[in-house]
């Protein structure tokens, strides 16, 4: 792990403490998580209640919020696209 831990940390720019984080937590997760493009922050609001199932989900799952939040936006546009609509 510590070779994974230092080029992780070597190629993403990050700490070496945090690179062995996100290898203990890879590790703690129950099935693969996809790999993407790199993410960027985005900030919008949601319904207090939508947001305690959301987080909840995320516990019970061991998904991290933006997987989950990431999966159903393409869901909803790829759905949308399908019937062709455009916004």
């Amino acid at each position: 792990m510590a070779e994974a831990a230092t080029i992780l940390a070597r190629e993403r720019g990050i700490s070496l403490r945090q690179a062995y984080r996100y290898l203990q937590g890879a590790r703690a997760l129950r099935r693969a998580m996809p790999v993407g493009e790199p993410s960027v922050p985005a900030t919008f609001k949601i319904p207090r209640d939508v947001l305690a199932q959301l987080r909840a989900y995320s516990r019970r799952s061991g998904l991290p919020l933006s997987v989950i939040v990431t999966e159903a936006i393409e869901k909803r546009l790829t759905a949308t696209r399908r019937r062709g609509r455009h916004g």
